[in-house]
């Protein structure tokens, strides 16, 4: 049975306006099944949605979350971009995990007339129109620069963004964000500036992330972030994320607390040595720490690729590393596996090390 909590009445699907929630509900099932699975779970009688992890950071699960947080997160990024009624918005990313569903639900929500496309890696070569609004990973930013004038404001999110990728993006007019969140706050609680920004001698003067209206942040004793968004999130989530907490509603990420390396009783935080190390890997990479006899972990670096004795040199001679911060082994595998939204899966790459080692 389907409820009459009519959308926006400002709301556009490809083009289209609807009479009805059934309305809409045919039409979405010309665009996907996927997409027309979502409207109808959205449009029944039950106050939740079941959403599907990324996997990144642990076992991909499901989750609940309330239709009425998803409602308020829509409404916050609105009032945070100014993007309300008749925002135009593209929607390039998979449907099946949060970031494509709170698309389709900001629509929604506030009336934006949106437009839905297959998830590709270069979405924007099939576009012939401009955009207020999108969404994409760091894979589809980088494969779209040429094409990304079409798109006034952009939200990245899924992984982070390479040193290479922030350079390129410095001078571009689109307006760049990158996004902090999970599935469990309802994708994004916290943006930061990614472009135009001051550059000097090629290191970009990176900004720091500001909360969305009504969430305020604290810290644990272990100084990882703690979350106090009441109309997203019942309770406050504990998170593994370690920051340099600026004020209650601005932070800086500094990587993850369940990643630190202890390296003969010397803490290492891998996505610090990463942002080092972008400066001069460009393809794909992580830092990880493996069990040796002595130091108990051992830093190494895998990048993905063919072995390069060039660039293992630069690595080994790269000055801006510390003795402990150079890796002790560097590894390359031809393929990184992926979590199902084309993020490293670090933990089944890893296993690929026994073929190797």
């Amino acid at each position: 049975m389907i409820i009459e909590n009519n959308f926006h009445k400002d709301f556009r699907l490809q083009g289209k306006s609807f009479n009805s929630v059934d309305e809409l509900l045919l039409f979405s099932k010309t665009i996907s099944m996927d997409v027309a699975q979502f409207l109808e779970n959205w449009f029944n009688e039950s106050t939740i949605i079941e959403v599907k992890t990324s996997g990144s950071t642990g076992t991909p699960k499901v989750i609940q979350l309330q239709k009425k947080h998803m409602i308020n997160s829509a409404k916050a990024t609105g009032e945070f971009f100014n993007l309300f009624e008749n925002t135009t918005a593209l929607l390039c990313m998979s449907v099946n995990f949060i970031a494509g569903k709170m698309m389709l639900v900001r629509a929604l929500t506030l009336g934006w007339q949106l437009d839905i496309i297959e998830p590709t890696s270069s979405p924007l070569n099939i576009i012939n129109k401009e955009y207020d609004f999108s969404a994409m990973v760091p894979l589809q930013v980088s494969n779209s620069l040429k094409n990304i004038h079409k798109i006034k404001k952009l939200i990245v999110g899924g992984g982070v963004v390479s040193n290479d990728l922030l350079l390129k993006i410095q001078p571009l007019k689109t307006e760049i964000f990158a996004t902090y969140g999970m599935t469990e706050t309802v994708t994004h609680i916290a943006i930061k500036k990614l472009n135009n920004l001051n550059v000097i001698l090629g290191e970009v003067d990176k900004s720091s992330y500001k909360t969305l209206p009504n969430i305020i942040l604290s810290t644990d004793d272990r100084g990882c972030l703690i979350i106090d968004a009441p109309k997203i999130c019942d309770e406050k989530i504990l998170t593994n994320d370690l920051v340099e907490l600026i004020s209650e509603t601005e932070f800086k990420w500094l990587g993850r607390y369940d990643s630190i390396i202890n390296s003969g009783g010397i803490k290492l935080i891998p996505e610090q040595i990463e942002e080092k190390l972008s400066k001069i890997i460009h393809e794909r990479f992580f830092i990880t720490g493996i069990s040796d006899a002595v130091l108990g972990e051992k830093l190494v670096l895998i990048i993905e690729g063919a072995s390069n004795l060039n660039l293992t040199k630069k690595v080994k001679q790269l000055s801006s590393l510390s003795k402990f911060e150079k890796p002790k082994e560097i590894y390359f595998i031809s393929k990184f596996i992926e979590t199902p939204t084309q993020k490293i899966n670090r933990k089944e790459t890893l296993k690929l090390l026994k073929n190797i080692c």
